[in-house]
């Protein structure tokens, strides 16, 4: 199973952060399931990679060619597909993905986050997505989403596709379990 995971480039301001990217990357490559991330060496986007290939797992990262410097790409990744633009990118990391998380990060990676998640409440994926919650990182969007469905803007069964947990391994198994009924390759 290949994992898509969004997140910062930055570290954030909360060690807990780099802490839990690393035991994902770790986690994923435990299991012999392969990450797929934006391609970034720097931020929680490297500790992530950094942590999966030392677990000798494979990573796909990609990247759109503005973006190799500015990110400063990952040479030592197992794959790095460079792409036109940001539209190619979330594109390709979707294609090469059997499910989605989102780790603490920025706009981009809220971004991408409700990109997935719109494909997928319009039927053009099928796919498991979710979030690490770590140190409650998302439990004041998590609240505002619930906040949307009392309101009327978003279906309980569609809030339900998005997964949210704070502890990986709970979390990963709930991806595995979704995406085998779904009918992914896991």
């Amino acid at each position: 199973m290949q994992i898509c995971v969004y997140l910062g480039s930055r570290e954030g301001n909360d060690p807990r952060f780099a802490e839990a990217t690393e035991a994902l990357g770790a986690a994923i490559a435990r299991r012999g399931w392969g990450l797929v991330y934006g391609g970034a060496r720097n931020g929680l986007m490297g500790k992530l990679a950094n942590a999966c290939l030392a677990e000798g797992g494979e990573v796909i990262g990609v990247m759109p060619e503005h973006l190799v410097q500015r990110e400063v790409s990952h040479h030592g990744l197992s794959r790095l597909i460079r792409v036109d633009n940001m539209h190619e990118r979330k594109a390709a990391m979707a294609a090469h993905a059997d499910a989605f998380i989102a780790l603490p990060g920025g706009i981009g990676t809220l971004e991408e986050l409700f990109e997935i998640w719109t494909w997928r409440y319009l039927d053009l994926h099928a796919k498991p997505l979710g979030v690490l919650n770590v140190a409650d990182f998302y439990s004041p969007l998590l609240t505002f989403l619930d906040t949307t469905v009392e309101h009327g803007f978003l279906d309980v069964s569609t809030r339900r596709t998005l997964l949210a947990e704070g502890d990986i391994e709970t979390l990963l198994d709930r991806l595995a379990e979704s995406a085998k009924l779904d009918g992914a390759n896991v």
